[in-house]
């Protein structure tokens, strides 16, 4: 196979994968004004649902026009030999390995990142402020941009540093030992996330004793689960959007709520809602999801192993010898419908693992309070009540509110 060939493959993978992906959001969109099944009902007024038609379609048009202007701009990157011109810029500066990897990917990563700005402006100022989502001020968003650049650049830059570094170093083992260099970081992301990078851009409050802690700590024991560390975030500095998570396992596991969640639901809603998130510990959700990651991870840097060194690789995109970044890029777009079809296989399961975290908090007796929940997070927020259901198979990791709510009333 030639370079040139091998370019038109990847341009032809990029097409397919941008229209694959519009079809799917036009599909649900032909659903939004669809019937809202009896059982959901109650969740929107017509007042309400009138805004809610709204603001889908407002979303709707605004990503076709982001992700239509997203593809022109990277298709025309790629036809005008964009990523062979960053990297000769980058080979009149350095000629080091890692820092020539490392410069060009911050190219790469500014260039994107001031392209997308101005579309996420208008997301956070205008649509969601237009529906009353938005709390945002101009200085947070500045200082979440200047944190996640530094956050990125140390935690990513480092990461890739030492991954350009094994391959230089044994380009035949790379794979294995990348791989243990990334399920490291994972586990230990995983574990201190909310100790580490939560603190940069949210404040952590531990619940205050009172009803509610009590009320949750006797959920635990109820469950069998041991909790001691139950923390609000400051969610509302941001949006008024509720949420509610697990995070870590071991000792490091704790229970984080978001303010809005609190303010929004009464007790028996926040206990069900916490009582789901048990349920996906109780049921191992966490350690099945990284080891599925942990497993498709060895198994793509195995195969980008076996294909790094290889010179159509950068060919391809107008580079004439073998260069580790260059290969990264070409590997990565030619990689994604391999990802597209795990991630579909991986959508199913977590929607079969959502079913099962609904049915352990049903089984604590909390299958009412969980239906009322789970409308009043969809009423808060506008959420879409009529889902296509071959978008639903293809990419929703959640399975739509009316089947969480009739798998519920069936219990």
């Amino acid at each position: 196979m030639s370079a040139e060939v091998l370019f038109y493959i990847i341009i032809a993978v990029f097409i397919i994968g941008f229209v694959f992906n519009k079809i799917l959001e036009f599909l649900n969109a032909s659903w939004f004004k669809k019937p809202v099944p009896e059982i959901l009902n109650d969740i929107y007024d017509s007042e309400k649902y009138t805004k809610q038609q709204n603001y889908l379609f407002d979303n709707h048009r605004f990503g076709i026009f982001t992700s239509s202007f997203n593809f022109i701009v990277i298709l025309g990157f790629l036809f005008l030999g964009g990523f062979a011109y960053v990297d000769k810029v980058v080979s009149e500066i350095t000629n080091h390995y890692i820092l020539s990897s490392l410069l060009f990917f911050g190219i790469i990563f500014l260039l994107s990142d001031i392209i997308s700005t101005p579309f996420d402006i208008y997301d956070t100022f205008v649509i969601e402020e237009k529906y009353g989502f938005n709390k945002t001020t101009p200085k947070i968003y500045v200082f979440d941009k200047l944190k996640a650049w530094i956050i990125t650049s140390i935690i990513g830059g480092g990461l890739l540093s030492l991954i350009i570094w094994i391959y230089n170093l044994d380009p035949v083992n790379f794979w294995l030992y990348a791989w243990g260099v990334i399920i490291f970081f994972n586990v230990f992301f995983l574990m201190f996330y909310s100790v580490l990078i939560v603190p940069l851009f949210n404040k952590q409050t531990p619940l205050e004793e009172g009803a509610l802690k009590q009320a949750i700590i006797e959920l635990g024991k109820k469950a069998g689960f041991n909790i001691d560390k139950i923390f609000i975030i400051d969610g509302s500095k941001r949006s008024t959007k509720a949420n509610a998570y697990f995070t870590g396992f071991g000792p490091k596991k704790r229970i984080v709520l978001y303010d809005t969640l609190v303010n929004q639901m009464n007790t028996d809603e926040i206990l069900a809602v916490i009582s789901h998130e048990i349920g996906h510990y109780k049921h191992k959700d966490i350690y099945k999801s990284l080891f599925v990651s942990i497993l498709e991870t060895g198994v793509m840097l195995y195969v980008f192993g076996l294909l790094a060194n290889s010179e159509i690789l950068s060919q391809s995109l107008g580079v004439s010898e073998p260069k580790f970044h260059i290969a990264l890029i070409t590997f990565g777009i030619l990689y994604s419908p391999f990802s597209t079809v795990l991630g579909i296989i991986s959508s199913y399961f977590s929607r079969k693992a959502e079913f099962n975290a609904d049915n352990f908090a049903a089984n604590l007796g909390y299958s009412i309070s969980l239906i009322s929940a789970l409308k009043k997070l969809s009423s808060n927020n506008l959420s879409n009540l009529t889902h296509h259901p071959v978008v639903v198979k293809f990419t929703y990791s959640h399975p739509p509110l009316y089947d969480r709510v009739l798998n519920l009333l069936n219990r």
